[in-house]
């Protein structure tokens, strides 16, 4: 039984001035599953990350999200929608403690969106807050200041404020980048706890990681697709072994 995918991008390409950073990408993300964007660098994957979140329109080719066009519409369109992204360069209040943080895009997507709760309603947005602290493995870190916490914390403390506003799919631009092996271990696991909830779409580098937790993987080259399926499919695939696998990355 096909299952309709969550996000679908239709042979869409992006031109920056002369430069096609994308050309006639086409791939659909299955829901509940955890889809990763490999190739070299130069391919067009932060390109394509930014057209799924919103942060760009295509120059061509259309964005589906749950069968909708939104191509062209604005990035709060795109998280209203229900996406929601992490970018690579943290974006947290560095005086403010991981509960703020968190408390604080609660309340902008409560406000919003005009849901149930009121925006003085700070008990129960603080309640939210600590469950989304608990599920990133920062129960305990809930009063430290966001400046405080080891980088791979506040990728950690980063994706609870992504997860605040609920999203359905969950982007996530180089979870892992700067960070030591510990870290990075933590991270992945913490990547899994989140799958199955929800749709994940990584763009990573490390292929060891990308190979070990992947269900689907899209690789881009010079801004074309040029190979996507499991990760067996992946590591069989000729034209991605000449390309990028053949590049020492690991």
């Amino acid at each position: 039984m096909s299952v309709d995918p969550i996000i679908e991008t239709v042979a869409v390409s992006k031109s920056f001035g002369g430069f096609k950073a994308l050309s006639n990408v086409s791939v659909k993300v299955q829901p509940g599953m955890l889809t990763s964007i490999i190739g070299p660098n130069g391919a067009g994957k932060s390109t394509f990350f930014n057209l799924m979140s919103g942060a760009f329109a295509p120059s061509e080719g259309k964005v589906l999200f749950q069968g909708r066009d939104i191509t062209g519409l604005r990035a709060h369109d795109f998280a209203h929608a229900g996406i929601a992204k992490s970018f690579q360069i943290t974006n947290l209040f560095p005086n403010f403690t991981t509960l703020e943080n968190v408390r604080i895009a609660l309340q902008a997507h409560v406000s919003r969106y005009g849901l149930w709760k009121r925006r003085g309603d700070l008990p129960g947005l603080s309640e939210r807050g600590m469950q989304l602290l608990e599920i990133v493995g920062l129960g305990t870190r809930a009063k430290h200041l966001a400046r405080e916490l080891a980088h791979g914390q506040q990728r950690a403390l980063e994706i609870a404020v992504a997860l605040a506003a609920d999203p359905r799919l969950l982007l996530m631009d180089e979870p892992t980048a700067g960070m030591s092996p510990e870290e990075t271990r933590i991270m992945m696991d913490l990547i899994r706890r989140l799958v199955g909830e929800r749709t994940v779409v990584l763009v990573e580098h490390k292929m060891k990681m990308v190979m070990g937790i992947s269900e689907r993987i899209v690789v881009l080259h010079h801004g074309e697709l040029i190979a996507q399926g499991s990760p067996d499919d992946i590591r069989g695939n000729d034209l991605v072994k000449r390309v990028y696998l053949g590049q020492g990355s690991h």
